[in-house]
C-alpha cells in the first residue's frame, strides 16, 4: 500500500480506537492546501504535515493537534488491517477501486473494507432496493430482478436486509449469480460466500447505524446501471431518501415497480421509469450509452 493510501486510512477511519477521523469535507479542504503548497510528493501524502504547518494554514491548535493525532498511527493501522486477514481494503484513490462510486463526489467513501472477491466491484451491476414489508407483488418483483441479473450476467448490488433486499439476494445466488451487498454494521461477522462481496466503508468493525445505513443505500444505488425499485413508502424510509438522492444527481437509472402505490407514482413524477411486473431483458433497457465509469 502506498504511503498516500496510508495517509487517507489514517485520517479519514477510527480503525478501532475512540477517536474522530476526518469527514470528507475536512479531508479534501486538508488535501487541497497540501497540494496548493507543494509540500509533498503525492497529493495525498501527509507524512510532513506537522501541527506548526497545521498552525500556518489557519488550523485552530485543537484541529492541528486532532489531525496530527490521526496520522500517529501507523502501528495501529498495521495491526488493524492485520487482525482480520480476509478483509481487504481499497483506497478512493487506488486503480482498483470502482469508479462508479465516485459519481458520489462528496459522498463517496474514502475507502472500502471488503469481504470476498474485489473484482465484482468493476463488473457490470444492476442495483434492486426496496421496502423492509414487502407486499406479494413487490416480493415477485425483487425475486424477478435477482434471477434475471444471474441470468443475464450483471452482478447484483444490494444491502442484505429483510425484505426486498434478502428476497432479490437469495433468488440471484440460486440461478448461480453473483451479488456485492454492502452492509451499514460490522463486516466481521458476516460469513464468507464463493459468490458475494460484503463492503462497508469507514471501518470492519464498526457498528450499526442509521447514518451509516442512509450513505450505504447512496453506494448501492450510484453502483448499478440501472436501479429498481422494488417497493418504496412516499417520503419515508431508506428506499424513498436513496431514489430521491438518485434521481436529483443522477447517479443511475432509476425503475420503479408499478404497482398503483402513491410512492411508485411519486417516483415516476420525479423522473423514474414505470416498469410492469413482465419485465423485459435487463439489456433492453439500456437506453443510453455506458458512461467512462462504466
Amino acid at each position: 500500500m502506498r504511503s498516500s493510501e496510508e495517509g487517507l486510512l489514517l485520517l479519514c477511519c477510527k480503525l478501532g480506537q475512540p477517536v474522530r477521523p476526518l469527514s470528507p469535507s475536512e479531508y479534501k479542504q486538508l488535501e487541497s492546501y497540501v497540494r496548493a503548497m507543494n509540500l509533498t510528493r503525492s497529493k495525498d501524502d501527509f507524512h510532513e504535515v506537522t501541527p506548526k504547518y497545521l498552525a500556518s494554514l489557519g488550523y485552530s491548535q485543537e484541529t492541528s493537534l486532532r489531525i496530527h493525532s490521526l496520522l500517529d498511527r501507523p502501528e495501529v493501522l498495521k495491526n488493524y488491517l492485520a487482525a482480520q486477514p480476509d478483509i481487504s481494503v481499497i483506497t478512493r484513490i487506488s486503480e482498483k477501486f470502482p469508479h462508479r462510486l465516485r459519481r458520489l463526489g462528496n459522498d463517496c467513501p474514502p475507502a472500502l473494507f471488503c469481504k470476498g472477491d474485489t473484482e465484482l466491484l468493476n463488473s457490470h451491476c444492476i442495483a434492486l432496493v426496496g421496502s423492509r414489508m414487502l407486499f406479494p407483488r413487490g416480493s415477485a418483483f425483487a425475486r424477478r430482478i435477482g434471477t434475471m441479473a444471474a441470468e443475464e450476467g450483471f452482478t447484483l448490488v444490494s444491502g442484505g436486509a429483510s425484505g426486498a433486499d434478502s428476497v432479490a439476494q437469495e433468488a440471484c445466488l440460486a440461478a448461480g449469480g453473483y451479488v456485492i451487498c454492502f452492509v451499514p454494521d460490522a463486516l466481521e461477522t458476516y460469513p464468507s460466500h464463493p459468490h458475494v462481496l460484503y463492503c462497508c466503508a469507514e471501518g470492519y468493525d464498526l457498528p450499526f447505524s442509521n447514518a451509516r445505513a442512509l450513505r450505504r443505500n447512496y453506494f448501492i444505488h450510484a453502483m448499478g446501471e440501472k436501479t429498481f425499485v422494488a417497493q418504496c413508502p412516499r417520503a419515508s424510509g431508506g428506499t424513498w431518501n436513496g431514489s430521491m438522492e438518485n434521481l436529483k444527481h443522477g447517479w443511475s437509472e432509476v425503475y420503479v415497480l408499478n404497482d398503483g402505490s402513491e410512492g411508485a407514482e411519486a417516483l415516476a413524477n420525479l423522473g423514474a421509469t414505470f416498469v410492469s411486473d413482465d419485465l423485459p431483458p435487463l439489456f433492453d433497457l439500456l437506453s443510453y450509452q455506458l458512461s467512462i465509469f462504466d
